[in-house]
């Protein structure tokens, strides 16, 4: 009988931690979970660790352990709390992949962490290759760990990509849904709202997520992972606006030839394709109905969405100018939920704070951290005086 394979999730209690459990559920004969862990939503935690019975359990914002470890004192499972708690439990022996679903830049410790110890990453944390791309890409290599990307777009090109071995990518066209500001002008810009930015059309997702839709900076930040992930230069990836999210990205060959990944909006597709890769499993989803769809595809205008230049920008700049824009960028996002900036303020602090910063032509782990806590503390800055 084969072994259940044991998967560490970070971030279990989001929207890609949710989808992947669905995920386990529907092959509970070949996965298992070994380890779940979240931020703050304890009482979500509580519920997961119940019902899957996980080895172990980190909550990483440390004041919520005794709730934790009470909600859980019925339960034979281990209760840790801290970020040094999920850089050590991704390094158990008995984890075989771990799935990467945490937001921001708090993911990159304990992914480098297990990238160490020889893990399968799934990664659907953006903001790892964003910050630290060559890092990453470095200790991968050097540690003999394979990278499977769970974002939708990625896993189309990297399905696009399996059998065609060293033929040459000519283009990578990334495809974005457009996000709920579309057809909107740069005047009804000016004044949108929070309520308006969290309204996305097509997919489910975090608040932080939803927002960086909204100003396309998520899809910037696919830019920089698709460079990354696939070793393509900023000039052979093109984003196309697909607004029925059909269509999840697309490889062109250097023949010209177009392979694309279809289906409908459902995360758990890519997600269980990361787990199971090379092999395809059945998967409870809808189905893909051509007839009922159209298929659109237009440019992006960068005038509009400026948070997407900046991430070409801050690409073609290098070092640690992806850094720089990730950090103040989720300062940004978290300043407008909170009401504190406009939606135009977004871009305009974030590139402010890109002209600031100190930028650093070969960064270490040390430079990042350093460039992280730069850019944080010059965007915070920016939005107190703009106020």
């Amino acid at each position: 009988m084969q072994e259940k394979k044991q998967i560490a999730i970070l971030g279990s209690t989001g929207s890609i931690g949710t989808q992947a459990l669905d995920v386990i559920q529907q092959h509970a004969d070949l996965y298992e979970v070994y380890c779940l862990t979240a931020n703050n939503r304890v009482e979500l935690l509580a519920e997961q660790a119940r019902r899957f019975h996980p080895a172990a359990v980190v909550i990483a914002n440390e004041a919520h352990y005794e709730m934790l470890k009470d909600m859980l004192r019925d339960e034979p499972v281990k209760v840790y709390a801290g970020s040094d708690a999920l850089c050590q439990i991704v390094q158990a022996g008995p984890v075989d992949m771990v799935l990467t679903a945490m937001v921001g830049f708090a993911g990159l410790p304990p992914t480098i962490s297990a990238i160490q110890a020889g893990k399968k990453i799934c990664l659907a944390n953006k903001e790892t290759l964003v910050v630290a791309g060559e890092l990453i890409c470095h200790l991968a290599k050097e540690y003999h760990c394979p990278i499977l990307p769970v974002d939708s777009e990625h896993s189309a090109i990297f399905q696009s990509l399996v059998g065609e071995d060293d033929n040459e990518i000519e283009k990578i066209l990334l495809t974005a849904s457009g996000g709920p500001f579309r057809l909107k002008s740069e005047e009804e810009m000016q004044t949108v709202t929070k309520t308006d930015a969290l309204r996305h059309p097509t997919w489910d997702m975090g608040a932080k997520i939803t927002i960086d839709s909204a100003t396309m900076m998520n899809k910037g930040f696919e830019v920089i992972e698709a460079k990354w992930l696939f070793g393509v230069s900023a000039e052979q990836i093109e984003v196309l606006v697909h607004p029925q999210s059909i269509v999840h990205s697309a490889v062109q060959f250097r023949d010209g030839s177009v392979k694309a990944q279809l289906g409908v909006p459902d995360m758990r597709m890519p997600i269980q394709y990361a787990f199971s890769f090379p092999n395809r499993l059945h998967l409870n989803s809808q189905r893909l109905d051509l007839f009922t769809k159209p298929l659109e595809f237009f440019k992006p205008d960068m005038n509009r969405f400026r948070c997407l230049a900046l991430a070409f920008e801050a690409l073609k700049q290098g070092g640690n100018m992806s850094c720089v824009m990730n950090a103040a960028n989720e300062v940004v996002n978290r300043a407008f939920l909170d009401d504190r900036i406009t939606f135009p303020q977004i871009a305009t602090v974030i590139e402010q704070t890109m002209q600031r910063a100190t930028f650093d032509a070969a960064p270490d782990y040390d430079v990042y951290l350093a460039s992280d806590a730069e850019a944080r503390r010059i965007a915070e800055e920016l939005i107190i005086k703009n106020r």
